[in-house]
């Protein structure tokens, strides 16, 4: 039998075909998805972990993830921001005391701890069409949220809501109660931070009034863009951060929700500077023209009245404090996403397909080069930046044998906002 197989460097002593399959060349990153939200809030039902939600499964599965309906006044806040995230990631806290009950040789305890689980009720009753089987159903709010026939407790499925336990025997109502919630203080917010620092997510939110802790998240969101190379932004309430990684909502605390939704789903390429809200809160709103003109100079995030309906005045964030590195363009929040989008994109380009794998050789350099630039084409394509030349992008090797240097100008795009036009009339 002749030899055969694949090849690195033509040395091969045995006759045979030695052949290599590889893939044409092609630009392997893209530009991000944006989408994700982070946010802590107190449901009253924990596990003490982060919950993935989709907008698709906050609509459908809504009661099985969460333990409420769409329609309950708890969602109302996540309602909206799923206006315009695309998903979520929720932490509800540290488990509580789960909610409990016994009827006759029967235990119930609720899936997570919380006072959620005191609105459970379970009616057990024979099933009529096998004598020896049971209908066991679980309500909570008088919704029916789950029925199962079995025929032993062993045989019940996870639902989300309840586990059994012991003897199955008719019983009208079993009402769990001795739920209790664990208290969100600065150390449940820590936790949050801790347990998602590791995620992947475009915006932050903190809905509090606590001066502490708002300064917590300031802090966080500096030290991952500064420090870690995670460009995220922040939705907070009355913060003057003066970062453009920290955005200062001053107009109605209520509409902070949608909000942080319509930051973290905001593309690239777009700007929510006179976005009409679309949520459900009714804020009486009424400026001036010389508050508008301060809140801008100050930072602040604001909605306007127009005619009923209100509209983000300028999609910008808190940073007021400008410098030759850091000009009055870093405070447009589209810019941010263009500037952010290129951050973590070549950064995941690199990491994903270059770190360890390439040789950091002219060739290697080059091939580094050669994605760059076919990534700043895609987002000329999005019209997200302008005037891109290949010519003024440099990757050269650094001190060390394993250190790129990469260097290239970048025009962000960025919505039209003011018209300044001069009629001459003859």
């Amino acid at each position: 039998m002749a030899a055969g197989g694949t090849f690195v460097i033509a040395n091969k002593v045995l006759p045979g075909a030695y052949i290599n399959f590889i893939s044409k060349a092609r630009a392997l990153g893209n530009v991000g998805e944006r989408g994700t939200a982070a946010f802590a809030y107190d449901t009253g039902w924990s596990d003490g972990g982060l919950i993935h939600i989709s907008a698709e499964e906050f609509q459908t599965d809504c009661m099985k993830i969460l333990g409420y309906d769409y329609s309950h006044e708890k969602m109302k806040p996540l309602r909206e921001l799923f206006i315009n995230a695309k998903s979520l990631i929720l932490y509800t806290g540290e488990q509580g005391s789960a909610a409990k009950a016994e009827s006759g040789g029967l235990s119930v305890k609720a899936a997570k701890g919380g006072s959620r689980g005191n609105d459970i009720r379970v009616v057990i009753a024979k099933d009529v069409d096998e004598e020896e089987k049971y209908v066991v159903s679980t309500y909570i709010d008088d919704v029916l949220a789950d029925a199962q026939t079995i025929g032993s407790a062993e045989e019940f499925s996870d639902n989300g809501f309840i586990s059994i336990s012991g003897e199955l025997s008719e019983a009208a109502g079993i009402v769990l109660t001795g739920g209790d919630d664990t208290a969100f203080t600065g150390t449940t917010y820590q936790n949050f931070l801790g347990l998602i620092e590791g995620e992947s997510f475009t915006t932050l939110l903190y809905d509090g009034d606590d001066e502490s802790t708002k300064s917590l998240f300031t802090a966080f969101t500096k030290r991952l863009r500064d420090d870690e190379g995670v460009k995220i932004t922040c939705v907070l309430y009355n913060k003057a951060a003066d970062s453009e990684g920290v955005i200062n909502l001053t107009t109605a605390k209520e509409l902070i929700y949608f909000t942080a939704g319509a930051q973290a789903g905001a593309q690239i390429n777009e700007s929510l500077t006179n976005m009409a809200y679309g949520g459900e809160y009714t804020p009486s709103v009424s400026y001036s023209k010389a508050q508008l003109k301060a809140a801008v100079s100050k930072g602040e995030f604001i909605y306007y009245n127009d005619m009923g309906v209100l509209r983000v005045l300028k999609d910008i964030n808190s940073l007021v404090s400008f410098s030759s590195e850091k000009n009055s363009d870093f405070s447009n929040n589209q810019v941010i996403r263009v500037l952010d989008a290129i951050g973590n994109d070549i950064a995941g380009i690199f990491n994903s397909y270059y770190l360890g794998k390439v040789q950091n050789d002219a060739l290697g350099r080059d091939i580094f080069r050669s994605e760059i630039i076919e990534y700043c084409r895609k987002l000329m394509s999005m019209r997200a930046i302008e005037d891109f030349s290949s010519e003024d992008l440099t990757v050269e090797k650094g001190q060390e044998k394993g250190d790129v240097i990469v260097s290239f100008y970048v025009m962000p795009s960025a919505a039209m906002e003011k018209l300044y036009m001069t009629c001459i009339v003859e």
